[in-house]
């Protein structure tokens, strides 16, 4: 049977690229599936590697993931990282009959040039704050001196989540050019935009694409300070609630009405339809929402604490997504709130202590409500380490926010590991807009 004409008749042979807690949660749902086949995972973490097979062939190698999806004979690619997609694995896939989740080179222009995003929000009237492209300093230089501060300037193209940076001083947004245009970021600073603040709360919110409909895959609130009371540098996130606290049925149709349905007929309209996950960083202004950015995967650590949630197979609706029949009844989600916690290393994120061992996964795991995702960790025999910045995502399903922190920091206790660190207070902003009882 050819690897693209599977139709619910038999097992599903997946491959799925990453090695993070994103991927590891991805695996979770995937190995619950009675569909599935055999799992690999290329190339995968120590957690991964109890739910399937990891193989190593590296994220960003395009050529040998190739090869192993037609060695393996799989039947879909889930793709997690940005990487890849926006340097095509899903064209090089789909020209060998390889079914794929997640966008084409072209499609995923939507994360990896935010000047294309900006550009489709105003051709398709798309909310999203007022901007202006540069590809020159001088230039740029001379936008900020007559704009209203802080400013917004952003990298172009991927700068691994750090090309941002928000200016509330002249000083700070010229330095923050020239570092741009200085090489700072490599060729992703070669072109910068730069945008109004925007004020409100910021929340993320993730819809399955099949190129002409979406349906809405959750919403979660990230905490991306490292530290404590939203402070310190920005990092990948340290932490997530879901669903996030300001999503009403009213506000998910308005967000689909006029982001994620405009988006999708805005790139059908450009040869580019879109397929896979579309995720949409969001402001919730006193105006409405307006998007921040797009990333064109799942997120890290909002899926790990999304997927947990999810009340149905995942991977019937990750094969229709990507072969063009995603169905339009509502995804099913369980009631509870789920809470996520990362424990990071020591130093992360300048310069993260590795090779520390960490004990009691086994114990946190086993509480009921309650997952741990690896990330940045290796196994030497019996002995986990640490190997990386963020290092686990432990999640904890509550009846509301209150009972699902409680429980996670409950298995953040139980984990051995001194070297390794988390904020305290994730959920704070949540408790504070629920209810005492929950409802």
């Amino acid at each position: 049977m050819p690897a693209n004409s599977y139709r619910g008749s038999g097992s599903v042979n997946v491959l799925l690229v990453g090695s993070g807690g994103r991927e590891h949660a991805l695996a979770s749902a995937l190995a619950k599936s009675p569909q599935l086949g055999k799992l690999l995972v290329a190339p995968g973490n120590p957690g991964t590697e109890a739910l399937g097979r990891n193989v190593q062939v590296g994220s960003e190698d395009n050529a040998g993931l190739l090869t192993l999806a037609q060695r393996a004979a799989v039947d879909l690619v889930v793709i997690g990282p940005e990487v890849p997609l926006v340097a095509g694995l899903v064209d090089r896939l789909s020209k060998a009959g390889i079914v794929a989740f997640g966008p084409t080179a072209a499609a995923a222009q939507l994360e990896g040039s935010k000047g294309f995003t900006k550009d489709l929000c105003r051709e398709f009237a798309i909310p999203t704050a007022a901007y202006a492209r540069f590809t020159e300093a001088k230039r740029a230089r001379q936008h900020v001196m007559r704009a209203s501060l802080p400013v917004v300037i952003k990298a172009d193209g991927l700068a691994a989540g750090k090309g941002v940076v928000i200016a509330a001083t002249l000083e700070q947004a010229e330095a923050a050019i020239d570092f741009m245009f200085g090489g700072g970021f490599g060729a992703a600073g070669a072109s910068v935009v730069i945008e109004d603040f925007l004020e409100g709360e910021e929340i993320s919110f993730f819809a399955l694409c099949d190129g002409t409909h979406a349906v809405p895959l959750g919403s979660a609130k990230d905490h991306k300070r490292l530290g404590e009371g939203d402070t310190g540098p920005n990092t990948g996130g340290m932490g997530a609630v879901s669903p996030a606290p300001a999503m009403t049925p009213a506000l998910q149709a308005r967000i689909m009405r006029q982001i994620i349905e405009p988006t999708l007929a805005g790139m059908r309209a450009r040869g580019a339809p879109f397929k896979g996950m579309l995720f949409a960083g969001l402001m919730l202004t006193k105006t409405g929402p307006q998007l921040i950015e797009f990333n064109v995967r799942f997120g890290d650590p909002e899926t790990q604490a999304i997927l947990p949630r999810l009340d149905q197979d995942i991977l019937p609706l990750l094969l229709a997504t990507a072969e063009g029949r995603l169905p339009s009844k509502p995804v099913r989600f369980r009631r509870e709130t789920a809470l996520a916690v990362v424990l990071a290393a020591q130093g992360y994120p300048e310069a993260p202590l590795k090779g520390t061992e960490i004990r009691n996964l086994g114990a946190a795991a086993a509480l009921p409500g309650v997952s741990v995702f690896q990330a940045g960790t290796r196994r030497i025999g019996d002995r986990l380490l640490a190997d990386g910045g963020r290092v686990l995502t432990v999640v904890a399903l509550g009846a509301d926010t209150a009972n699902a922190r409680s429980l996670a920091y409950r298995a953040v206790d139980a984990i051995d590991w001194p070297d390794g660190f988390c904020r305290r207070d994730i959920g704070d902003r949540a408790l504070a807009k629920e209810p005492a009882n929950g409802g």
